[in-house]
């Protein structure tokens, strides 16, 4: 149903990979998000928690830097006084780097416009000299063609396997290599339109989807079988059926235990197409419709 979507869609879709570690620890953390190009100057729409999740990096790697520099040369007890000071400890992120797979050739800049109400940003990323994208989208032009029962389908990275990174003990940070797998292959999930979401002005902002979106694929776009986009994946929510099981009697591999189980669904939340055009519309960011 949306094997020429995908390929479509594959086309101006990219990963956004981090590694991170704990203060004091030696073990990196993969995540990954997802953005989406809209046109040949470099400006790309994903989530706002997923731009302010890539602006946070600076802050802390600037903190852990300090560190670094004010603990150099003194001892274990004193470096721990150092770090008590700035506020690091084993349970916050104490550095973070972030990659854009498969974007453009270099960057110089990049600049972040957040949407005032929604989950929503635009991206732009500046002193390219070449964009790694093949074609660009196409945008719903008719906002009351998407209706609840419609099958959609979801395009980003959750499932990081990328390995092109390793801790450098002599520096003690973190740092990306050219050896390992750089990429993580990218993964499709379909739906059904559930409901619309709306504000407390009655403006619909939001798709309800029957299934979730990943962790991984917020900021990936949302699209129809002709690879049309239709939204971009925001958030899950969890609601709870109310088929609970308590002190249920089973046998299990040949054993009777009691067990207990508390169902939910996981629906998954979009930002409606209108407000992603309205929102580049405002500031003069050019796009396709169809």
């Amino acid at each position: 149903m949306f094997v020429k979507a995908i390929q479509e869609v594959a086309g101006f879709t990219r990963a956004i990979h981090s590694i991170s570690r704990n203060f004091g620890s030696q073990k990196a953390e993969r995540g990954a998000a997802t953005l989406f190009f809209v046109n040949e100057e470099g400006w790309a729409l994903t989530c706002k928690h997923v731009a302010q999740w890539i602006a946070q990096a600076d802050a802390i790697n600037k903190k852990f830097h300090q560190f670094l520099s004010e603990s150099h040369g003194l001892s274990a007890q004193l470096a721990k006084t150092v770090a008590k000071k700035l506020g690091l400890d084993e349970n916050k992120t104490a550095e973070m780097r972030i990659t854009f797979v498969d974007c453009v050739d270099k960057i110089s800049n990049i600049r972040f416009l957040h949407h005032p109400e929604y989950d929503l940003a635009l991206v732009k990323i500046e002193g390219f000299e070449k964009l790694g994208v093949t074609n660009f989208p196409k945008f719903l032009k008719e906002d009351q063609a998407v209706q609840p029962g419609q099958m959609l389908c979801r395009l980003g990275f959750p499932f990081p396997e990328f390995s092109n990174f390793q801790l450098n003990l002599e520096k003690n940070q973190l740092e990306w290599i050219h050896g390992g797998q750089a990429r993580s292959p990218r993964f499709p999930l379909e739906g059904m339109v559930t409901r619309f979401l709306g504000d407390q002005k009655g403006k619909i902002y939001g798709i309800e989807m029957s299934t979730p979106g990943l962790r991984g694929q917020s900021g990936g776009p949302m699209f129809d079988t002709e690879g049309i986009i239709v939204g971009m994946q925001s958030r899950t929510k969890h609601l709870h059926l109310g088929f609970d099981i308590e002190d249920k009697e089973i046998v299990a591999h040949g054993k009777l235990k009691k067990v207990n189980d508390y169902a939910f669904i996981h629906l998954g939340e979009c930002v409606h197409v209108s407000v992603m055009k309205e929102f580049m519309n405002q500031h003069g960011v050019k796009f396709q419709l169809a």
